[in-house]
């Protein structure tokens, strides 16, 4: 078989119309998210992870069966949030930051998982980030001990 000129430059052209969607695939981690269907600020992470390339699919939870679920999975009842991740193995409780998440997958520590307890305005989901209340992303070890992770300063 000959390659023409022809040939090569439209085997180009698939290339390159392909690789930014083989790109996207790599960088879009898929998160299942529990949360109670009737919550705003849980929507709101939801859109921020969606606006950052994850993949999101959620499942409604509410009451004694979502806490039960945190408690099974390793969340300590004192890094609680309102709603809980799971992503590529690991549990991800409340506000996290999407860059947070992001470093979580690029370090791989043996862990449960990242929390922001609470619910602090200004992180993602919970209010103006330019408004924020100062707080911290706790690494949750599998132990049930946990560690800061990243901090944020108040605006």
């Amino acid at each position: 078989m000959t390659l023409t000129r022809r040939a090569l430059m439209a085997s180009a052209a698939c290339f390159a119309a392909t690789a930014p969607s083989a790109g996207l695939t790599q960088s879009s981690p898929a998160i299942h998210v529990l949360k109670d269907p009737n919550c705003g600020c849980c929507t709101a992470w939801i859109e921020i992870l969606e606006e950052d390339g994850f993949t999101v699919t959620t499942e409604r939870s509410f009451g004694t069966l979502l806490i039960r679920h945190k408690l099974e999975n390793g969340i300590p009842q004192n890094m609680t949030s309102c709603h809980t991740g799971e992503v590529e193995g690991y549990m991800i409780e409340g506000h996290v930051p999407t860059a947070d998440i992001r470093r979580l997958l690029s370090e791989r520590p043996d862990a449960v998982g990242l929390a922001v307890p609470g619910m602090p305005y200004g992180s993602p989901g919970m209010g103006p980030e330019h408004e924020r209340d100062a707080y911290d992303v706790f690494l949750i070890r599998r132990d049930g001990g946990t560690e800061i992770f990243s901090s944020y300063e108040a605006a």
